[in-house]
């Protein structure tokens, strides 16, 4: 996606958040001329209801479950935090998940993962044969945000119900990107601003009679899980973003993703973090880029017109060391020198092109290393394949 203006601006930082859809924008506009409580009798606050449950309708739909199941939060944090905190009983996590998950419960046991960033499905086995007969609950992501690495969920769920556990997902990164039989999950966070939504709005899919105790209380909303005034904006939103998400043709994505790949390897072939054969979304792109730190790098980027982004997003805009790549047990010294590209649905080879050009710059002012590779991007070859 690139901005209008004299300069080239370009955004690659899509697994951080989405640009608002303008189908989106306007579904939201023309719910802002609704007013009144969902909570009120009148009928006001009647047809402010009927918007809300046939946006949760629609959500439902888009992952095929029923709607009763669907209760709505400002996010995906909030959904983690309300799936995991008040489980009663023993929680499971795997060791590349997000923040809102991994340092929501201290008492949490840790998956750990392949160095392809594949959660263990053998000792995630054994520590559920370690059961001592409470409930429990297994946390694994749908799709790492960092890698893209895609995790064997159908097997997790496998592997749970030999054992009669619980599976929550965080699946922010691959709704709309993955086809998968989400009604076969225990729980599901989701949310909107990934998908081309707005900010501020999430859900948690969750089936009734699972040991949760709510921790927003006040007030009888979405089913007593979650008290307080629903945000009929950023509902009607979501509901919007999530249908639009499952036209995407990410098919298109992957092909550029896999031009990046191959003509930064062409550059450096050291470059590339995880292996092209891994399962992984197919937007994503981990590069390493020898002794330039990652800030560096970011700005260097952002100087040229390219937002890009190393590790997690919700680090109040730092950049740090990737927990991640550590679990993978990616060299220490190279951690600090990735950072992640992540393009959209409409992303285009000119823009693959100029980020490539980009890359090379970086690389030979900053590294102090000289790429063979000759500034020819064979352009037309691409576009003709590909598209511009």
């Amino acid at each position: 996606m690139a901005a209008q203006g004299a300069k080239l601006r370009v955004y690659f930082d899509y697994n951080a958040t989405a640009p608002l859809r303008s189908s989106v924008r306007q579904t939201m506009i023309e719910a802002m001329d609704l007013v009144g409580n969902a909570s009120s009798v009148h009928s006001f606050g009647r047809d402010v209801r009927k918007k809300i449950e046939s946006s949760r309708q629609r959500v439902a739909i888009a992952l095929g479950l029923e709607s009763k199941r669907v209760i709505f939060t400002s996010g995906a944090t909030e959904s983690n935090n309300l799936a995991l905190k008040n489980f009663s009983g023993r929680v499971i996590v795997s060791a590349i998940e997000h923040d809102s998950v991994f340092k929501v419960r201290d008492d949490a046991v840790t998956i750990p993962v392949s160095t392809d960033g594949v959660v263990d499905l053998d000792n995630l086995d054994k520590l559920l044969e370690k059961n001592s007969g409470e409930p429990t609950l297994i946390s694994v992501m749908a799709a790492n945000n960092e890698t893209g690495v895609i995790q064997p969920l159908a097997e997790v769920v496998q592997i749970a119900k030999k054992h009669r556990a619980y599976v929550h997902s965080d699946a922010v990164q691959a709704i709309g990107k993955v086809e998968f039989p989400w009604h076969m999950l225990d729980m599901i966070s989701v949310s909107g601003h990934k998908l081309g939504g707005p900010a501020g709005i999430g859900c948690l899919v969750i089936n009734t009679g699972l040991p949760i105790v709510p921790y927003i209380k006040g007030g009888g909303q979405e089913r007593s899980y979650r008290a307080g005034t629903e945000n009929l904006i950023g509902i009607v939103g979501m509901a919007a973003a999530i249908e639009e998400s499952l036209k995407d043709n990410w098919i298109h994505a992957k092909k550029l993703r896999d031009t990046l790949e191959d003509l930064i390897s062409e550059i450096d072939p050291d470059a590339l973090v995880i292996k092209k054969e891994t399962n992984r979304l197919s937007n994503t792109a981990v590069l390493y880029m020898a002794g330039v730190k990652s800030e560096t790098q970011i700005m260097s980027f952002d100087l040229k017109g390219f937002a890009v982004s190393a590790g997690a997003a919700c680090s109040s805009g730092k950049v740090k060391t990737s927990r991640v790549l550590e679990a993978m047990g990616f060299n220490t010294d190279k951690n600090g020198q990735v950072i992640r590209v992540s393009i959209g649905p409409n992303s285009n080879f000119k823009e693959i092109d100029g980020f490539v050009r980009a890359w090379q710059s970086i690389y030979e002012k900053c590294s102090n290393a000289k790429s063979k590779y000759v500034n020819n991007v064979r352009g037309d070859d691409y576009e003709f394949a590909y598209g511009a």
